[in-house]
């Protein structure tokens, strides 16, 4: 009996052993949860040792950093570039390095978002107080067990959100209401359980209402008149259902619902002497994903997805009769994914990934040619690691298949793209690494690119791009709490084959493949803990980056050498924060040097550089096993008007109060 029952420990102990070593974060940098086992790497740590340059902010982080939307998360990050059209409804976009919107790929919980229209992500959809963690990577991830569209992109910003109850069988609810100027409104709802230790569920609801009329100032010659937004109304709703199931240690499956619907009203740009505006726009998504994460062997792993995608835009502009302004688009995605990871030993790992993807596009125009793509890529991936040194080598294949229903499809693409990143731990003593990597990627044309109407081409070449990057990450501890982290990257990259738009004669604009730019950059990041006692600590974060990124078309142009639209040479971020037993207060700022809002740099097109700075003030209180958080925002608290885009002015000073209840 003392023999069957040693076997049987002998068994389990070797199960829980495959298990480790096969979600063993040296090798796939995330964090896995299983039954009984949970493998896991400090943010702090997998930012260190990256091969390529890695950012990551917690949902702890938000709070004593002052972030109060995904936005303005991403602002704290180096390297991004984001588009912000005004206000809470405002459309916000993310460029990294100059590369573009188009170039940077968003996950949502490990899942690409789509938007085969115009191949920009409206990041402002998701809501902050879902999320548990936002990364952003330049390059290859040093996760490998990822699809092959995960490695499609120059960047990808991946959005995760908050993980479920593991502990109790306990309902838990979290509650919030959140007040701001200009009519802002919004009610928070988090419900989530476990069912058994097997089945888990949350849901999540959020609606935002604000009136947006927040005043500015106008500015024409020597004229400078008070003005206040107008037609700026947002009715914003989103919902959210997961359900996690764990039929036992080795398999897990999970499910998405979500949808999301905004009815909001459009101010468009500020005009002189006129602030008439009846433009609308009604958003609207839903997708539905299932994923599958399974161990098949002791080195075997299998990772599975599925998605259904589809959304809608549907514009209406009052000022012109007869609705010859409206325009609606519907658009729709069927996605799948599988990723085989094999793992000999510890220190070396392969990733096989392929992925299928049908996008459609119709809408209500008279000239809609009804295009249609499918896609197949795939990516074969090698990765060895050792305490001191990390190399991953990828190849990735993509074939794209472009076609309409009523007209003539886009060519058809294919392309090889290899990447090669390296990571060496300088001292073994010391957290000192450098890191090293290259990436080559391309883009396809989007369907207005191809077959907008007197606007697209469907000969379009896609776009090609080279990053370069070399790196120094150093952390290190001084006294008994405080800590020091610090990264800073160099980058040269190329862009060739851009798209960019000409006249084709005096009323119809055509894309064509004749752009190129050249981006030479420094990103750098800091943070710093330091405790005087248990009771008050100083928090310290910043972020800078410098950007050079240059049209290089032609040699012979007035305009060769000009910063491209939109990217400014210097932005960077700041906040300091002071724990204490009473108000946790935090001071935050961004900031931009001056950009141009086109690439012929003409007269009266610059948009002035800006420093936003803010305040948060904020109080937890426990009572039992439940929570209640106070916190005061003061946003732009030196009232400065800027412009993110040229001609769509942001708020000057505003506040938002939140309340927040959980148990």
């Amino acid at each position: 009996m003392r023999l069957l029952a040693l076997l049987a420990l002998l068994f389990i102990a070797h199960n829980r052993i495959c298990a480790e070593t096969l979600y063993d974060d040296t090798l796939t940098n995330r964090t896995h949860h299983l039954e009984e086992v949970v493998v896991s790497e400090s943010k702090s740590k997998r930012e260190l040792t990256s091969s390529s340059p890695l950012y990551i902010l917690e949902n702890e982080q938000f709070l004593k950093m002052g972030i109060t939307d995904i936005s303005d998360a991403l602002n704290r990050l180096p390297g991004i570039t984001l588009r912000d059209y005004g206000g809470a409804g405002g459309l916000k976009t993310v460029s990294v390095r100059g590369f573009g919107a188009q170039h940077t790929g968003v996950s949502y919980d490990g899942v690409m978002l789509s938007e085969c229209q115009s191949g920009q992500i409206d990041v402002s959809r998701y809501s902050l107080d879902n999320v548990g963690s936002i990364s952003l990577v330049i390059g290859d991830n040093d996760d490998i067990f990822i699809s092959a569209k995960h490695a499609a992109s120059a960047a990808i910003l991946d959005i995760t959100t908050l993980n479920m109850p593991s502990n109790d069988l306990r309902p838990h609810l979290t509650t919030q209401v959140r007040l701001g100027s200009f009519g802002y409104v919004s009610p928070f709802i988090r419900y989530e359980q476990n069912f058994s230790n097997k089945l888990a569920m949350s849901i999540v609801g959020e609606y935002i209402y604000a009136e947006n009329d927040y005043p500015f100032t106008l500015k024409n010659v020597s004229i400078t008149k008070k003005e206040n937004r107008t037609n700026s109304r947002m009715n914003s709703g989103h919902g959210e259902m997961n359900m996690v199931w764990r039929p036992n240690a080795f398999n897990i499956w999970k499910l998405k619902l979500y949808y999301y619907d905004n009815d909001r009203q459009l101010p468009g740009q500020v005009r002189y002497y006129t602030n008439v505006s009846k433009e609308k726009l009604h958003d609207q998504n839903f997708f539905v994903q299932i994923g599958y994460r399974g161990i098949l062997s002791e080195k075997l792993s299998l990772k599975s997805d599925a998605k259904f995608n589809w959304a809608a835009s549907k514009y209406k502009n009052d000022l012109y009769k007869g609705n010859v302004n409206d325009a609606s688009y519907w658009q729709r995605e069927v996605y799948t994914s599988t990723c085989l990871l094999y793992e000999p030993n510890n220190n070396l790992a392969l990733d096989y990934s392929v992925d299928y993807g049908f996008n459609n596009l119709n809408s209500s125009l008279s000239t809609d040619t009804k295009p249609y793509r499918h896609s197949v890529l795939q990516s074969a991936t090698a990765k060895y690691h050792n305490r001191r040194f990390t190399a991953i080598a990828r190849l990735l294949g993509s074939l794209y298949f472009n076609d309409a229903k009523l007209g003539e499809g886009a060519k058809d693409m294919k392309k090889l793209s290899p990447s090669l990143s390296l990571s060496y731990k300088l001292f073994a003593d010391n957290d000192l690494y450098v890191r090293a990597s290259y990436k080559n990627i391309f883009r396809t044309p989007t369907f207005n690119e191809s077959y907008f109407y007197h606007y697209g081409s469907t000969t379009l070449n896609p776009e090609k791009t080279d990053q370069y990057n070399i790196g120094v990450t150093l952390q290190t501890k001084y006294g008994n709490f405080s800590n020091i982290r610090f990264t800073v990257d160099g980058y040269l990259n190329h862009v060739t084959d851009k798209i960019v738009a000409v006249p084709y004669n005096m009323f119809v604009w055509t894309c064509v493949n004749v752009g190129k730019v050249r981006m030479i950059g420094i990103d750098a990041s800091t943070n710093l803990n330091y405790k005087f006692n248990d009771k008050h600590s100083l928090l310290f974060a910043a972020s800078y980056s410098y950007q050079k990124a240059e049209n290089r078309t032609n040699r012979e142009s007035e305009y060769y050498g000009y910063q491209i639209a939109y990217t400014p040479e210097h932005s960077g971020s700041m906040s300091i924060t002071y724990n204490n037993p009473w108000v946790d207060m935090t001071l935050h700022g961004t900031g931009t040097s001056m950009r141009y809002g086109n690439n012929e740099h003409y007269e009266g097109t610059d948009i002035n550089g800006y420093w936003d700075m803010g305040v948060t003030l904020s109080r937890s209180f426990s009572i039992r096993k439940q929570s209640i958080e106070l916190r005061c925002d003061l946003k732009n608290i030196l009232n400065t008007q800027y412009e993110i885009v040229r001609m769509y002015p942001m708020p000057g000073f505003n506040w938002q109060f939140t309340l927040k209840y959980k148990f």
